[in-house]
């Protein structure tokens, strides 16, 4: 609690440090406009554009009427306060080629950080003109700050409901696996203690690596989700041994050498896992994996180190506020020896028919996985975001209609020793003619010069719209073909070129280019933490392999869903159509580290039944059958909690929660049920295979001692090894 408490100090008293828009995209031309804007202290304001709109038979540009209102939304927007330099399309010739549609533009007043928190006087001033032109003309106002605030108004409280209502879920079905209302809250006060501690961590580390708040989203979902499953396997476990007739110290002491040890796995595994995104480059994902990979290490320490004290303190208070209906419940399918009877059956058919199991349960998978082969992934546009659920996307696909890209133009942000010398000078000008020229925009090419910082930023409105990949043409264009011929001509000048469109683009390019090394490194080192801590090259392979399964079957079910929308209408994704970039990813970091949370449960209940001296049949029968009850209740937390996101708005969200939940819910069926089991019953005893090669390996497998033995020490054949594997 100390150290809770002193996390949560520091991270007060330092702050956290946000990621600026200049370190989002490091690397990148995008990145590089950034960085010379705020290196030259120019604040980017929150632009803002109103669009007046003829309604059918209604007044066009050139009437008195369209005349009047553009003239009454300059006046109400300025009469305001909020706003500087507002302009009219008459000014600026920001009017439609059929004269039916005129831009307004002006710049919200003061930081664009919060420019969102003072915009409401602005639009209820341009509601005021639209209520006057209500029969005739369509009034409408869309930009930075606007956007911010009705994305945040929509679904700021659908995140926090999200997020407060998955610790009640999670505490009800503690309360359902154990009975006991003491018990069930063991898990998920440590959890929450976790996750505080980390916030406070979160603002320490943001000093050297900027956090965010989809990494503190994800921190949570994560801390939930490991911080309740730690203390769940190893409370389970001091249950069942204290049910055996062990004392509660010695129920301690069992349940630290077995569940404790392999929690330490775990969480040493899920942590290598959250590393990969360290090696992306974005620094959101950076974000993410440093605030995830913080958030299980503190859980983990926590799970053997505070809740065995907790559990040494209550003795068999643990059991206190028991609910007899619950009980009754709970006890009904498992046995005297607290084994799941529905799993037995599961596996004595399983056990019986290994190949037909492996075969069945390998084709079941490879097909939900196969149309990941086909996945589209794209930056999801502001309509498959946000459907049809806010007036302002359908605002913002008029004006992509009418002002093709001028709602998210391509920003050159010029650097030059003199931006006024006459070199410089020419070339800007010869690349606006250019832009136009070369059909990469309609126009109007716009140019803001900073005389003082000596540098010049030119908006090129660009042709394909709210059309990714017409657009992303377009800003090949600018950057292949206009820029060379015109502005990298000059000596000493420094053009990048950003802008929405052009940040999607290097947050795509950088993010492929990541794919493999992440791929590499995960897997890589799974694998050699999997062969260091079961001391086996069998066990280490088919892990791996197996959460590759589970990883490829959440694709599929994304992809089939989302993609081709098979089932889409169940979780509101009609008519998306791809998956947004992003997420492939980093569902396979954070899924490959979560499945090492039941594998090594699972492996690690077996192994230790084959070390007192059981057949390989019976250790992984005995293994899997008295952890599915706890991997069961594990994989219902998480799917509830991940599904809670896939019920957001957000079509992003929505992908991200169904992806993680069908993962999660496969892994602890198809996988731990049934692949598992029957891959290691054909392997038999050469699943403790270790080459004579690898025997100068440290062995940290850390057998417990057991004092009773079922039977003589079995009779193993080393398959390689000079002496047999199993050590009792």
């Amino acid at each position: 609690m100390l150290f809770v408490v002193l996390a949560m100090v520091a991270g007060s008293a330092t702050g956290t440090q946000e990621v600026k828009d200049s370190e989002q995209l490091p690397g990148t031309e995008t990145g590089r406009t950034m960085q010379i804007i705020e290196d030259a202290g120019l604040d980017e304001p929150a632009g803002e554009s109103v669009l007046v709109q003829a309604k059918d038979g209604g007044p066009k540009a050139e009437s008195a009427d369209f005349r009047a209102a553009v003239d009454q939304v300059v006046k109400a927007v300025q009469g305001t306060g909020e706003v500087t330099a507002p302009a009219s399309p008459y000014d600026t010739d920001t009017i439609s080629e059929d004269g039916r549609s005129a831009l307004v533009q002006f710049n919200i007043r003061g930081d664009p950080e919060t420019a969102g928190d003072r915009v409401q006087p602005v639009l209820d001033a341009v509601q005021g003109v639209q209520d006057k032109h209500e029969d005739t003309l369509l009034i409408e106002e869309i930009g930075d700050a606007s956007m911010n605030k009705t994305f945040d108004d929509a679904f700021g409280d659908d995140f926090k409901q999200a997020e407060f209502s998955a610790v009640p879920i999670a505490f009800g079905i503690l309360l359902i696996a154990f009975g006991a209302l003491v018990a069930a809250l063991l898990p998920v006060l440590l959890a929450i203690t976790a996750i505080m501690a980390t916030m406070g961590l979160m603002g320490v580390a943001s000093q050297f690596q900027p956090m965010s708040e989809t990494a503190n989203s994800v921190m949570l979902l994560v801390g939930l989700a490991v911080g309740v499953d730690y203390c769940l396997f190893y409370l389970r476990r001091e249950r069942e041994e204290r049910a055996k007739g062990r004392d509660s110290q010695s129920a301690i002491d069992v349940a630290a050498a077995t569940s404790g040890r392999a929690v330490l796995i775990s969480g040493v595994t899920v942590i290598v896992a959250m590393c990969g995104m360290l090696f992306t480059g974005l620094s959101e994902f950076e974000a993410m994996g440093l605030a995830s990979l913080m958030v299980v290490a503190v859980a983990m320490v926590g799970s053997v180190t505070v809740l065995p004290a907790l559990l040494s303190l209550l003795g068999e208070r643990v059991e206190k506020g028991r609910v007899p209906f619950l009980n009754r419940i709970k006890r009904g399918p498992t046995n005297e020896n607290g084994e799941s009877r529905v799993w037995r059956a599961v596996l004595d058919k399983v056990l019986r028919r290994p190949k037909a199991s492996i075969v069945l349960a390998a084709g079941v998978l490879a097909a939900i996985a196969v149309p990941a082969v086909g996945m589209n992934t794209a930056n999801l546009t502001l309509d498959q975001e946000f459907g049809d659920s806010l007036p302002i996307v359908q605002t913002y696909e008029r004006v992509n209609s009418e002002f093709p890209g001028g709602s998210d133009p391509a920003r050159v942000v010029v650097k030059a020793e003199d931006i006024n010398a006459g070199p410089v000078r020419s070339a800007i000008s010869d690349f606006r003619a250019q832009a136009v020229s070369e059909g990469a925009s309609k126009g109007p090419v716009e140019v803001e010069t900073h005389d003082k910082e000596n540098v010049a930023t030119i908006e090129v409105p660009l042709i394909g719209g709210s059309d990714q990949d017409k657009a992303e043409k377009s800003l090949n264009i600018l950057r292949d073909q206009v820029r060379p011929d015109t502005l990298d001509k000059v000596e000493g000048v420094e053009a990048p070129i950003g802008g929405s469109v052009a940040g999607s683009k290097d947050f795509n390019d950088q993010l492929v280019g990541a794919v493999a090394p992440v791929f590499a490194f995960v897997v890589i080192f799974a694998f050699i933490l999997m062969l260091l801590s079961f001391r086996s090259l069998t066990i280490a392979v088919t892990s791996i392999v197996l959460n590759l399964l589970s990883v490829g079957a959440a694709y599929g079910i994304l992809t089939m869903v989302f993609q081709h929308g098979w089932g889409a209408g169940l979780v509101g994704a009609e008519g998306i159509g791809a998956i947004i970039s992003w997420l492939p990813l980093f569902l396979f970091v954070i899924l490959f580290g979560l499945s090492m949370d039941y594998h090594v449960f699972v492996v690690s209940r077996i192994r230790e039944a084959r070390m007192t001296g059981r057949s390989t049949a019976d250790a992984i029968r005995h293994g899997v059958i008295t952890t599915a009850g706890v991997v069961t209740s594990a994989a219902v937390i998480m799917v509830a909690v991940f599904a809670i996101f896939g019920t957001l708005s957000m079509q992003s969200m929505k992908q991200m929660g169904v992806g993680l939940a069908a993962a999660v819910l496969i892994d602890a069926t198809i996988i731990r049920g049934v692949l598992l089991p029957a891959v290691m019953a054909l392997l038999d005893d050469r699943n403790w295979y270790l080459p004579k090669w690898l025997h100068w390996l440290p062995d940290m497998t850390h057998d417990e001692e057991v004092a009773e033995q079922p039977g003589p020490p079995p009779q193993v054949q080393g398959h390689g090894t000079d002496e047999p594997t199993v050590r009792v």
